[in-house]
């Protein structure tokens, strides 16, 4: 907490050292649907790294920290749409973790990062 009584914000460093889940480099088009003014924006970006609890990627358009966000990542033979919170967002990258993933969803991504 600052002095001024706000949180301090979180930083792509801070929120690094705060993962559960270690991530492996996964690198593929991704499409992020996301709430706009007027309506819901398709952005085009590419996944930097995953794990079972988040992703990096680089995306096209404004993200907001905190905001929710829908993901279509696809995968070999499948594809997953998968529901996440912006953690951070920077002009090199943004960072998204991952919410109610089923246990299906779980053990398709542990399996794509050696981890099942």
């Amino acid at each position: 907490m600052r002095v001024d009584g706000y949180p301090r914000p979180v930083t792509a460093n801070a929120y690094r050292h705060a993962r559960q889940h270690t991530r492996s480099l996964f690198s593929v088009p991704i499409t992020v649907h996301h709430l706009v003014a007027g309506g819901v924006r398709a952005s085009r970006g590419i996944s930097l790294d995953i794990s079972e609890g988040g992703m990096g990627a680089v995306v096209q358009g404004d993200l907001m920290v905190g905001e929710a966000v829908e993901i279509d990542l696809p995968l070999p033979g499948s594809g997953l749409s998968l529901v996440a919170i912006v953690r951070y967002n920077s002009n090199i990258g943004s960072g998204f973790e991952f919410l109610g993933l089923k246990q299906e969803e779980r053990l398709q991504i542990s399996s794509m990062v050696g981890s099942a």
